[in-house]
């Protein structure tokens, strides 16, 4: 089998490199032109060619393109270098899915995408299945817990779909470590640590998963140099065997797609899993759960209700524990241990979190993906808004979606809090609003202006991958 890997940024050195372990005649091409020399010596260890599109020309029979699903080419665009080969395309995300077909049977296994929320779900799954020993890859990191105790397998690493092989391989090492394996303590048999996995994805998933998460579409941003959207390399998720999503997500975005097993949630009543009589509260949320006709792993399709208390001080956090509550009971998860995961949730470090300093309650919104609809509903979660200082701001990264910053402007006008701006986000705005405002270059000045004034503060704020400490 020939293949050729597309793009080694995003995980293509992982996934050519295991393709040629397993004797296949591999193809790189670097369209970014990102390869580290380290990457390029591990590909000529496995005699992978790193080549142009031109090189096609040289070859002929069948021949497998394997690319990540934000690639700008098309596949005639690929056909035209060599129109006489037999092509076969897959996506990174398909790939994968190959390259693990023997692993996982005999756990569950957990597959998480959507626009916004992905990281809150995969960390609130973590602490309803902690019992089991999660393996994680998340934004975050990738992550083994082992009775309860976090250990970081690799922090700086993306959540592309090597990314998932490259989790595993990283868990298995630590699970069969060679100098042990070497004086005798333990075998080189496929030992494990962990009793499920939860995998966080940013443009689909694979389909390893028994049940897929997807989160939302709340923006329909365009990839691939707007030649595809979001909305369709998320619909890799219905390559999942059970599919949890949001019911409109469902209705706007894949009501033709053909599913047998899809369980959906909503704030509304026209969903499998919704929501009535919450008590909203930025230390915990309480409110009642109904699920009607779950279609689960088993094949049992399950009804009935219980009371949740949880840290989801906005509807956006609601939703998220909709979609993680679906997706424990798509599993069969009893409904006792699903109350007790999510009551030991408390936000993230990073993401959305409260804390108090001196005489000011600090809530934080980070995430790479701010867009003018997560800032409303961050806003709409905070009650007593003139006591808050609402800073809205961040850094400009390498995610697919960038912030309207027009959008943005037009509706800070039509606020009337205080609000401060800050970073390079910040200064973006700042030049598109009609309203005067204040701008911060540095964030951490906002607290200080809060604690100094005695101001409660609302930190909405885009981070970059990159900046670790702002994650």
């Amino acid at each position: 089998m020939n293949s050729l890997v597309i793009d080694m940024t995003h995980g293509g050195v992982k996934i050519a490199v295991s393709l040629a372990k397993k004797d296949e005649t591999v193809y790189a091409y670097d369209i970014y032109n990102t390869l580290k020399s380290v990457d390029k010596k591990m590909l000529a260890v496995y005699n992978v060619k790193i080549i142009d599109l031109d090189y096609l020309k040289n070859l002929n029979g069948n021949l497998r393109v394997i690319y990540p699903v934000h690639l700008p080419l098309t596949k005639r665009d690929i056909e035209k270098y060599n129109p006489s080969l037999n092509y076969t395309f897959l996506t990174h995300h398909e790939i994968i899915k190959e390259l693990l077909k023997n692993w996982g049977n005999d756990i569950p296994k957990i597959e998480v995408t959507g626009v916004k929320g992905k990281t809150s779900c995969v960390f609130m799954l973590k602490e309803i299945l902690i019992d089991k020993n999660p393996l994680i890859l998340s934004s975050l990191g990738a992550l083994l817990y082992e009775n309860g105790v976090k250990k970081t397998l690799k922090q700086n690493i993306s959540i592309t779909p090597a990314n998932i092989k490259e989790t595993i391989d990283l868990a298995y090492k630590i699970a069969n470590p060679v100098c042990e394996i070497a004086a005798g303590k333990c075998d080189s048999q496929n030992l494990k640590k962990y009793g499920c996995a939860i995998f966080e994805s940013s443009l689909g998933a694979s389909g390893i998963g028994d049940v897929g998460l997807l989160t939302n579409i709340v923006e329909n941003y365009p990839i691939a140099k707007n030649k595809r959207t979001a909305s369709e390399a998320k619909s890799q998720i219905f390559n999942c065997s059970i599919v949890a999503i949001q019911k409109e997500t469902l209705d706007e975005f894949y009501k033709n797609i053909e599913h047998k097993k899809i369980n959906t949630f909503s704030l509304n009543n026209n969903a499998d899993v919704t929501v009535k009589n919450i008590e909203y509260d930025l230390d915990k949320t309480l409110f009642d759960i109904s699920y009607n006709n779950i279609i689960t792993a088993n094949g049992e399709v399950i009804s009935g209700e219980f009371k949740v208390e949880t840290f989801a001080p906005g509807k956006h956090h609601v939703k998220n524990v909709l979609g993680v509550i679906a997706t424990c009971l798509s599993l069969n998860i009893p409904k006792e241990k699903i109350i007790k995961g999510l009551a030991n949730y408390k936000g993230i470090k990073g993401r959305t979190n409260k804390k108090i300093i001196e005489n000011s309650t600090i809530i934080e919104e980070i995430n790479p993906g701010i867009n003018t609809k997560a800032i409303e509903e961050s806003i709409n979660m905070i009650r007593n808004l003139d006591d808050y200082y609402i800073a809205i701001g961040g850094d400009y990264g390498i995610t697919c979606e960038e912030i309207d910053e027009s959008k943005v402007s037009t509706y800070l006008d039509t606020l009337d809090y205080n609000i401060i701006l800050t970073g390079e986000v910040g200064e973006g705005i700042l030049k598109k609003m009609n309203k005067p405002v204040k701008y911060s270059k540095n964030f951490q000045d906002v607290y200080k202006q809060a604690i100094h004034n005695n101001k409660n503060l609302l930190l909405i704020y885009r981070s970059d991958y990159r900046k670790l400490n702002k994650r």
